[in-house]
């Protein structure tokens, strides 16, 4: 059972505070009273020397022990992400050190969408459904069903309210009555692997509080202008000074992280000899989900700069079967082949990616459904599938493993190319990786290209060879 305290004082203005004392202090500086009486924290953030790094447009960021640092003290922090994502930052603090100050606080200063990021387990032992049966947000933010807590003091809306679901929904001891549904405050589904699986804000605030040593749990809302427009990175770093708080990068964070964890591991190595070259075997296990892949390296991999690269997913249809449906099995084939010729690069073989993401059974059910006319975008909808579930997480950081730095990527996907640009690997070039199509991938490609917008020329979409053979997801 949650703890019975509540909120019941008046939350104090964090702006008037900030005028009245230290210039920047914020909720969480001051030695003052929540309302369900427990001391805020006093303890100071500390500012270790130097900066990680310079953001989007030379913006300056902090160092994210300085970040981690002030969501233990119970401070709130910005954190943005990559131009090419949302480009945006949040206000992010450790769920189980909500006030109704700090609530008050985001809500002045953001959208005033309130959001809590939590655990996939944490949503399922406390029966919180998704929003939706199939999500379509277009970032894959999973949303789940809107809470309060069943003891809060009024309506649910105010600030103290507020603040009393998200430390309700912070705390390993709620119990699923604890919560009433709908509310008004978002439960968010972190995806398992934080950042290093999904460069998002969602799983941004559960690592932080994890890597502050508090449940992980976090709130988190949109910064935003009196105009109402959204802040960009300038913008959030003027915010960020002004009320003396950490502003860090999503990216500084994967960073952070992969320095000091390790979420893949390397089981085994050996030579491979193929039809189209010599390779390098490198077998790897996520330590997340356990699922094995292979890296086929070629010659040396030196400082890891201009590496021709392929992050191909696995699709056994296509690439062991010779399907016809598809251009995998051509595209793995003409990527070993370039790499091979190359004399310098990798061809990464990811598997759990069947049927871009869904598996094999559930892909064998949308070609059913494709064979009713249905392309392969709404075959996955109409299952109540995502369009495309991958996310390319593990294979950045086997990439990373490697010592791979700079690549020259095989793709003609876009969300491929943005799917490893938050992990600190630096794609110079995105390199084309057409094949020949046939008379049963060809509408399938026109609708990679159409609706997921992937990068092929009219030339690849001609008219089929005779007896072209087929390919890949």
């Amino acid at each position: 059972m949650a703890d019975g305290r509540s909120d019941s004082a008046e939350p104090s203005d964090p702006l008037q505070r900030s005028r009245s004392q230290k210039d920047g202090d914020v909720p969480g500086d001051s030695d003052s009273q929540d309302s369900d009486g427990a001391a805020e924290q006093q303890t100071s953030v500390p500012r270790p020397g130097g900066l990680v790094s310079v953001g989007a447009g030379g913006v300056r960021l902090d160092p994210v022990v300085a970040a981690i640092a002030a969501i233990r003290a119970g401070r709130p922090v910005v954190v943005v992400d990559d131009e090419d994502r949302e480009n945006e930052g949040d206000l992010i603090f450790a769920a189980s050190m909500a006030t109704a100050a700090l609530v008050g606080f985001m809500i002045r200063h953001t959208s005033g969408y309130i959001c809590v990021a939590l655990p996939a387990a944490e949503l399922a032992r406390l029966h919180l459904p998704p929003a939706a049966a199939v999500n379509q947000d277009r970032r894959g933010t999973a949303y789940h069903v809107s809470v309060d807590a069943r003891d809060v003091a009024a309506t649910g809306i105010s600030a103290a309210d507020r603040a009393r679901t998200i430390r309700v929904l912070g705390d390993s001891a709620t119990d699923p009555d604890d919560l009433t549904r709908p509310g008004h405050v978002v439960p968010l589904r972190a995806v398992e692997g934080g950042v290093l699986r999904r460069p998002g804000h969602t799983e941004a605030t559960v690592d932080l509080a994890r890597l502050a040593g508090l449940a992980p749990a976090g709130a988190l809302c949109e910064l935003v202008n009196d105009d109402g427009s959204m802040m960009r990175a300038a913008q959030c770093r003027a915010f960020a000074d002004e009320h003396d708080l950490p502003m860090i990068s999503i990216a500084d964070l994967i960073a952070h992280i992969r320095r000091t964890e390790t979420q893949v591991a390397r089981v085994a190595e050996t030579s491979l000899p193929t039809e189209f070259g010599d390779f390098r075997a490198v077998g790897y296990r996520s330590v997340l989900d356990g699922v094995e892949h292979v890296a086929l390296v070629r010659g040396r991999i030196g400082d890891g700069n201009d590496l021709l690269v392929r992050v191909h997913s696995e699709c056994l249809t296509g690439d062991v079967f010779g399907s016809l449906r598809c251009d995998c099995g051509p595209q793995l084939h003409a990527a070993m082949r370039q790499v091979a010729a190359a004399g310098r690069g990798v061809v990464l073989y990811l598997r759990g990616h069947e049927g871009r993401g869904i598996g094999l059974v559930d892909k064998l059910r949308a070609y059913a459904l494709q064979d009713t006319g249905r392309d392969t975008v709404d075959a996955n909808l109409d299952l109540g599938l995502p369009a495309d579930a991958r996310d390319y997480g593990t294979g950045a950081q086997i990439l990373a493993d490697l010592g791979v730095r700079r690549m020259r990527l095989l793709t003609n996907n876009p969300r491929k190319r943005a799917g490893l640009d938050g992990y600190g690997l630096a794609i110079v070039e995105t390199v084309p990786l057409e094949v020949t199509p046939n008379d049963h991938n060809l509408a399938y490609l026109r609708t990679k290209r159409n609706r997921l917008g992937h990068t092929l020329t009219e030339e690849a979409l001609g008219s089929p060879a005779a007896g072209a053979p087929g390919g890949a997801t």
